[in-house]
């Protein structure tokens, strides 16, 4: 049965070759100070930075910079940069990059007027925002996390090998999103496919829980199936335009909260591949790669007439003359298929982790309740082991 909900999405989108337009329109409806925050720099290599900047000189804006946000944001960056948005008295923050920026973005934005340490009050103990927050524009150099029209945001601390997402309010949700799909076309080839299978990862986390006459399951099929076969055309040719244009839109849809209704999802994968990234700082997507079919492998048969219409439904497997679960179980071996063929990181020891890490990882694990099994901290252990 559907369940009852509210959905909101206050988010604008300006998609296309020549999105970047839709900035010169956005930027007249806030104030002069723009803190601009980036990552490593690869903005300025590629011509994306100057562009920017040229825009904002142009809108009469003053830049106050905050570049360096790394791929896994840090609760020190984080207090970083909170002083610089309050040094400029910034009226909006423009993250141009990837997912990381932008999460990083709209944690600065509900922090800066936050009258305690924002960690301890967002991450640790989930809290509403309840003070001023400082709005947030995005222009999307990286696909994968959804972020750019979502609410979501995930910063991580390595002393206490936390790495913790919040899913704030509509209210932090971007107030608008530049996405231009030739943006992408630069990004290393392992980041490209990591960010491919944060993409599916974020549907399967949303599939794979409640009942299955839901209007969302038949929608994210279809989504499941435009990325899988735009992916193996990126893979081959990264500069094919409608390929990216395809998968960028699905990374969209895929967290932008929509799919979710209806539902009461999983993210088990996800707080098992963060508690990795707590502890080795690896890229996000290949943890989930690492981790997601050991761990489907292990609730299989508490839903396996989920796993049975995804393998039918997505993989095209033929049931005939096969128990439900040979189908389910042939549905993730296609799968894991397309991730080795793509190129993604299949074991956590190539990420770093270590037999005597294990336990250590499985502290770090945020236990859900929304899957086909709510995991002990052995269930952990085991899908660890097995991801070895």
């Amino acid at each position: 049965m559907l369940g009852n909900f509210t959905y909101c999405n206050p988010t604008k989108l300006y998609f296309g070759n020549d999105a970047l337009k839709g900035l010169k329109e956005e930027l007249p409806k806030y104030g002069k100070n723009v803190l601009l925050v980036y990552g490593g720099g690869s903005i300025k290599k590629n011509g994306i930075y100057d562009d920017i900047v040229k825009i904002l000189k142009d809108c009469g804006k003053e830049i106050f910079e905050d570049g360096g946000v790394m791929p896994n944001p840090t609760v020190e960056k984080l207090y970083e940069g909170v002083e610089r948005a309050k040094k400029g008295n910034v009226d909006l923050i423009l993250a141009v990059g990837g997912g990381s920026v932008c999460d990083y973005a709209k944690a600065v934005s509900v922090s800066v007027f936050c009258n305690e340490d924002p960690w301890d009050k967002y991450y640790l103990r989930m809290e509403d925002v309840d003070n001023k927050i400082i709005p947030v524009g995005c222009v999307l150099t990286m696909v994968g996390t959804g972020s750019e029209m979502n609410g979501g945001s995930v910063i991580t601390n390595h002393e206490q090998k936390l790495k913790i997402g919040h899913v704030f309010g509509d209210n932090v949700m971007p107030k608008f999103a530049v996405l231009n799909p030739e943006y992408t076309f630069t990004l290393p080839e392992k980041q490209m496919v990591a960010g491919f299978f944060d993409i599916m990862s974020h549907i399967l986390e949303q599939y794979f829980s409640g009942e299955d006459d839901n209007t969302s399951d038949y929608v994210m099929e279809g989504l499941l199936k435009s990325l899988i076969h735009s992916a193996r055309i990126a893979v081959k040719n990264p500069k094919d335009y409608e390929a990216r244009s395809n998968i960028m839109w699905t990374a969209t849809w895929a967290l932008n909260t929509f799919v979710a209704k209806g539902k009461t999802t999983d993210w088990e994968v996800h707080m098992i591949g963060q508690a990795i990234g707590a502890h080795t700082d690896a890229t996000h997507g290949m943890t989930l790669a690492a981790v997601s079919i050991p761990y489907y492998k292990f609730i299989m048969p508490y839903g396996l007439q989920k796993f049975k219409r995804y393998a039918v439904n997505v993989w095209n497997v033929n049931p005939e003359n096969k128990t439900d679960e040979e189908t389910a179980l042939e549905g993730l071996k296609e799968m894991e298929k397309f991730m080795r063929e793509i190129g993604l990181v299949m074991n956590i020891k190539d990420l770093g982790v270590t037999e005597n890490m294990l336990e250590g990882v499985a502290d770090s694990t945020l236990i859900m309740e929304g899957g086909y099994k709510v995991l002990t901290h052995d269930d952990v252990v085991e899908i660890l082991k097995a991801s070895m």
